[in-house]
């Protein structure tokens, strides 16, 4: 078979593990008891040490490899007569450049005396103890992928699920319905996803398209799990399984093939299962304590796979679903650890002073408050050690240290105006360090920000707390949104390292290389066996999450190193799947690249920097892609673009109000330009911050509470008071006003006139139709004043009362509807 190694640069680099800082260091010790036993020679070298602590330490143990080999059971990598001949018998079962290729990675993948109850877990596990004592022998510059021939298929005709969920309601859905509601149901008490029984027939339906398999019924996930795994059979395992590989044979029967147009210019085709895998490498991971890739894809538990004992595994409650291709999508629930697991962070954290928290989060929106807790090792509401979290667009980095209180406040938080967080797919790095105090990086850069923790200690740190994901551990700062990685260090990471991070990606990626090379005319002598070029368009492929595909960055490369004979003209490029062009996600339907005669293909020439999304079908194991052109060399296929079908009448939606609220920063804003006052005079931002959480988030009426108006007042009272005390500001604002007067006499007529007047020009407007009386506004605040003068005594009616009542009458307006609605 012919094959290539390719040294990626730029966006295709995948740089070495272990890269990145001016120093490197060890990871941390592993935690786990060893046998306590070994009485044989010392190790004899530094490596057969890294060996000893990184891998025979955390295999030893009875329930692990040391069951079987030890002495008497070859390969012998965990005997315990000899590190030394164990380190020997190792080097034969692993790969110390490619850890995840070792034989000791597959077997226990395969579930070869897999300790956990997910091979896939015990897989990685396995990965990242040989990564950990590999360090810094793992690559040097960069990774080479090696690019061998894949399977070559002709695109063929295919079913494809409908769009509408008739054919499941009347097939599938009845028994799912009667026999899997009590769990994968959205209602259910303890909801587990898929939702493929949910009474929103929709939602059952998007849900179960992964799970049936449209050309052999029987390699269903939904019939598989009742024949082989035997997982919740309503009676007999086998007559159940069988009850439903007939009905998703009759939704299959129902489905017409849809046969491939003969027009089109195709390439050869693929499933993702057929791509080389491009998500290994390239991350720095020195350090790290606590891992999660959430590679298991089902089940309540995500693992801990850093390797570091013992093993933080977080129990997954409430609405929280698996995504493919990795991670998390939390909807209402959370996942959390043991305390007694989560007191390694706090043993491994607090012995070095500093750490970080790396993780790439998809928030759901950007409304959420509280701050909703992303990651946090806490003990509730009040009590943590760090938290980061959502505030609306920011991001809020808690820490516990010895200059803020047990809450870890004040927080560290991205600037307002900046808006930093968006409801993407970001990579989200906190760090901590008694030089630097706290830091946040996204998407690889520093977010230039001044912290008050520079020069503290984690000495206050409680052992006793938890460590949990998507809330609090008192479950009442939900957050909602996908978490495809999260991992945490006992060492900052620097910016290098996290711009590393950054680059290298995240989740599971594949390389799918669509032969072109019958479209080419190119010497037969470079053909393979079958006759075919060996001449590829290559595309970095992922599931991007439970319903869709992301291609990105397309290149071309022969294998064999050739040149090209003529020139090559690309245009029109379009993503096909299941025998038919992808009804959306045609990014590359304007591309024009023409490849000039001579140019090699023994290096990869890009195509489009572009990424595009297809909607996922039958499921990565089963979707076909392949490619169509417009024009590839000699070849050409004139695309007509369809003629869009009429739009539908618009529905009548319900009336809405011509009148919205001012949001958060309006408000602010607006109190600024009413009273002349900074917003950052005297403790208005303090007072702000506080607050922001509770004023409108959205300019809807409708969604008006009585929280935003007690929230309005404070900051009103906070501006005024801040207008009253400073006397260059109240000259100014309310001229010929004696504020040094009692208040049995400063308002008179003539005072009243100096105190009402001001605040009716300024804060009211004019020749608006909405505004409100300005006659109106007077009588309420001389009632105001009448009912605030009434005094005891002279000492109750000094100066002070005389600025408290025109602190009072200013907050009234400012704080009012005259303010708030626009």
């Amino acid at each position: 078979m012919k094959q290539l190694l390719v040294l990626f640069a730029t966006t295709l680099l995948l740089t070495a593990c272990g890269g990145g800082g001016d120093t490197e260091t060890l990871p941390p010790s592993n935690q786990q008891p060893t046998d306590g036993n070994y009485s044989g020679p010392a190790p004899a070298t530094s490596d057969v040490q890294q060996f000893k602590i990184n891998l025979w330490d955390n295999l030893e143990a009875d329930n692990r490899c040391g069951a079987c080999h030890t002495n008497d059971q070859s390969p012998r990598f965990v005997r315990d007569d000899d590190v030394n001949l164990a380190y020997t018998e190792a080097n034969t079962v692993v790969d110390l450049d490619s850890p995840a290729d070792s034989r000791l990675v597959i077997k226990v993948g395969q579930g070869h005396n897999c300790w956990l109850d997910s091979d896939t877990a015990c897989a990685a596990t396995m990965t990242q103890w040989i990564s950990n004592w590999a360090g810094d022998s793992i690559g040097g510059g960069g990774n080479e992928i090696v690019f061998t021939d894949p399977v070559i298929r002709e695109p063929g005709s295919s079913k494809s699920f409908p769009l509408e969920a008739d054919n499941y309601v009347n097939t599938i859905y009845p028994i799912v319905r009667e026999y899997c509601v009590q769990c994968h149901s959205d209602e259910a008490a303890i909801p587990q996803s898929p939702f493929f029984a949910s009474a929103d027939t929709m939602t059952a339906y998007e849900a179960a398209k992964s799970k049936i398999d449209l050309d052999s019924a029987g390699r269903s996930r939904l019939v598989v799990r009742l024949s082989s795994e035997f997982h919740n059979c309503w009676s007999n395992c086998a007559s159940n399984a069988d009850e439903m590989e007939a009905a998703i044979q009759a939704f299959s029967d129902a489905i017409d093939v849809t046969e491939i147009d003969p027009a089109l210019v195709l390439s050869k085709s693929l499933r993702l299962t057929d791509g080389i895998v491009a998500s290994s490498g390239g991350r720095f991971e020195d350090n790290v304590i606590a891992l999660y890739q959430f590679k298991t894809g089902e089940g309540r538990t995500a693992y801990d796979t850093s390797g570091i004992e013992p093993a933080a595994n977080m129990t997954i409650s409430g609405d929280v679903e698996w995504l493919g291709g990795w991670g998390l999508m939390i909807n209402s629930g959370k996942a959390q650890a043991s305390t007694a697991s989560s007191k390694k962070l706090h043993s491994l954290i607090t012995a070095t002073g500093e750490y970080s928290i790396e993780g790439w989060f998809a928030p759901a929106n950007v409304t959420q408050e509280g701050p909703a807790r992303i990651v946090s090792y806490s003990a509730g509401t009040t009590e943590r050690n760090f938290t980061l979290g959502q505030t609306l667009y920011n991001y809020d980095f808690l820490n516990r240290s010895s200059t803020t209180d047990s809450n870890g406040e004040p927080a560290l938080s991205t600037p307002d105006a900046d808006e930093i967080l968006q409801a993407t797919l970001q990579h989200v790095v906190v760090t901590f360090d008694p030089v630097n105090g706290r830091q946040i990086y996204v998407n690889g850069e520093l977010i230039p920000l001044t912290d008050s923790e520079a020069g503290s200690t984690l000495a206050s740190w409680d052992d006793s707390y938890a460590l949990v994901l998507g809330n609090e551990v008192s479950g009442d700062r939900q957050w909602a949104g996908s978490v495809r990685m999260l991992a945490i260090y006992n060492r900052i990471l620097t910016a290098e390292q996290v711009e590393q991070n950054f680059d290298a990606g995240v989740g599971e990626k594949f390389f799918l290389l669509f032969s072109v090379g019958e479209l080419l005319d190119q010497p037969e002598d470079n053909a393979l066996e079958d006759g075919t070029p060996s001449t590829y368009v290559v595309f970095e492929v992922s599931q991007f999450d439970n319903f869709s595909y992301l291609f990105s960055s397309p290149f071309m490369i022969d294998l064999d190193g050739n040149a090209l004979t003529d020139n090559l003209q690309i245009e029109g490029l379009r993503l096909g799947i299941n025998g038919k062009e992808a009804a959306v996600g045609q990014t590359y339907g304007n591309m024009q690249v023409t490849l000039n005669a001579g140019t090699s293909l023994a290096e990869a020439q890009t195509l489009s920097p572009l990424g595009a999304l297809v909607g996922l079908e039958k499921g990565p194991e089963s979707d076909e892609f392949f490619l169509t052109f417009e024009r590839f060399g000699n070849h050409e296929n004139v695309f007509i673009e369809p003629i869009p079908n009429a739009p539908s009448a618009p529905s009548d939606l319900p009336e809405r109000s011509d009148i919205g609220m001012r949001n958060f920063a309006e408000i602010n804003a607006s109190m600024s330009v009413m009273t002349g006052v900074a917003t950052t005079a005297g403790n208005i931002q303090n007072t702000y911050l506080t607050v922001q959480q509770q004023l409108p988030s959205v300019v809807d009426i409708e969604t008006f509470l009585s929280s935003h108006q007690m929230a309005v007042t404070q900051l009103a009272i906070q501006y005024c008071d801040v207008l009253v005390e400073d006397p260059t500001l109240s000259s100014n604002f309310f001229p010929g006003f004696d504020f040094n007067t009692n208040a049995a006499t400063a308002f008179d007529a003539a005072g009243r006139s100096l105190v009402i007047d001001p605040l009716l020009s300024n804060m009211l407007g004019s020749g608006i139709t909405t505004q409100p009386d300005a006659a109106d506004v007077e009588a309420e605040l001389n009632n105001l004043i009448d009912r605030l003068t009434v005094c005891q005594n002279d000492s109750s009616c000094d100066a002070s009362r005389t600025r408290t009542v025109v602190k009072a009458s200013c907050a009234a307006v400012l704080g009012s509807a005259a303010m708030l609605l626009q």
